[in-house]
């Protein structure tokens, strides 16, 4: 098992380009099941669920073409509902997104059930309600079976605004007989993609960034070319390890239409950056002061559906608030288990108390120091690199893997930027 070894308290210096959206890879890879002409990909992030969502297309029948590594012909020519590989459908939780359009092209899917991070319960229940409403019929018994004879146009309202149930019931919907409309849809930019990536095929997406989508159904989509954006995710990562280290950098094509929300929430820890044209530059001078709500009250940060704040980057902003002057108060209602790793924290010096599974109150700024920990989930796996960037000593963090399926090469990007980082088997 690989590992990271970590000298911190050095501060980032230079360029870095982030890698392809990783949530909008895994839906518009599934989306590729809908037509049976070629597509290209460009910007494909070489990230671990990536390629295991790969593997599953290709166990489906789907041919896939290596252009180069980032670049990828894709054709589902022959599809089959074969028995998948229940280990590589528990290996990642966007296997569930093979059931939309594998109902729509095939009428059936014998599908096991998704895995994905450990940070708590993640109900499925959202999406059978959207493809039962369209026509499908659903079982269970250890595995979900989909069947569907037509499936027809409907108005679905989703019990939540999950995201991989808003992104299964848009593909379901586009080559539905008749017109659909899905309210309380996610918005997120990875389903703003998808709806494009669609319409670009040829399906009739309309009100595409809102929470209800109207779609009309098509017969057939065709093939086409399309260029993935780049990963927020990432880029608020690459931020954030730049502020903690009391670095300077710049990173190219940012996709900075996306940052409004974020920038506000993280402007509240004291984080400031500027914007070149599609370049972010984060300078190494930070106010790192927390802002208090009126009346010098503790503020709250809390998670909420898109264009909020997003559950992703609560592990990335609890670190910096470790490094900021001033207590603030973290919220996720979404995950019992997001704020587990803050005890590793804890052990390299910050001041943190876990109030209960959903909230932790931080006050900065703390000293930190290096420790041994294990990533636990692919966000808090990025977030103990932050902190192991910033402590004085060495780090040392296992279990690697699980940032691998989420940041493309990480360690070399960080070494690109003068961080002292080295993977190590054992």
């Amino acid at each position: 098992m690989e590992k990271f070894i970590i000298e911190g308290s050095i501060p980032l210096s230079g360029e870095v380009t982030p890698s392809g959206n990783k949530n909008a890879a895994l839906p518009l890879l599934s989306a590729c099941l809908l037509t049976d002409q070629p597509i290209t990909l460009h910007n494909v992030p070489a990230i671990l669920d990536v390629r295991a969502m790969r593997s599953l297309l290709e166990s489906l029948g789907v041919e896939f073409t290596d252009i180069d590594e980032h670049t990828w012909r894709i054709q589902a020519k022959q599809v089959r509902p074969t028995d998948l590989d229940p280990d590589l459908c528990r290996a990642i939780r966007a296997s569930i997104l093979l059931a939309g359009p594998m109902t729509a092209r095939c009428k059936e899917l014998r599908l096991y059930p998704p895995g994905g991070d450990v940070i708590g319960r993640r109900r499925v229940d959202t999406h059978l309600l959207a493809l039962r409403q369209l026509g499908a019929d659903i079982t269970y018994d250890r595995s979900f079976i989909f069947k569907a004879k037509t499936l027809k146009g409907a108005n679905i309202l989703l019990d939540e605004a999950s995201v991989t149930a808003t992104e299964n019931a848009i593909m379901a919907a586009v080559t539905a007989q008749g017109d659909s409309t899905i309210r309380n849809a996610a918005s997120e930019p990875h389903i703003q993609e998808l709806c494009h990536f669609l319409n670009l095929l040829g399906a009739n997406i309309e009100n595409i960034g809102s929470n209800t989508l109207h779609i009309r159904g098509v017969p057939k989509l065709k093939g086409g070319e399309f260029t993935i954006g780049p990963d927020y995710l990432e880029v608020v990562s690459f931020i954030g390890a730049a502020v903690v280290t009391h670095g300077s950098i710049r990173i190219r094509n940012a996709g900075i239409q996306y940052l409004d929300m974020i920038r506000l929430v993280l402007g509240r820890l004291g984080v400031v950056w500027e914007m070149d044209g599609e370049d972010i530059i984060v300078p190494a001078t930070q106010p790192l002061e927390i802002e208090p709500d009126l009346g010098d009250i503790i503020p709250e940060i809390s998670v909420m559906p898109w264009p909020a704040f997003p559950t992703d980057l609560m592990s990335i902003a609890i670190v910096i608030a470790t490094q900021s002057k001033g207590t603030v108060l973290f919220h996720d209602w979404m995950y019992p288990s997001r704020m587990f790793f803050t005890d590793k924290l804890v052990g390299m010096g910050a001041r943190i108390v876990l109030c209960d599974p959903h909230r932790c109150i931080v006050q900065g700024p703390s000293k930190l120091y290096g420790e041994k920990m294990e990533s636990p989930d692919i966000r808090a796996g990025m977030a103990l690199l932050l902190a192991a960037l910033s402590a004085k000593g060495q780090s040392t963090i296992r279990n690697i893997g699980q940032i691998d399926r989420g940041y493309e090469k990480v360690d070399l990007k960080l070494s690109a930027l003068g961080a002292k980082i080295q993977r190590v088997s054992g």
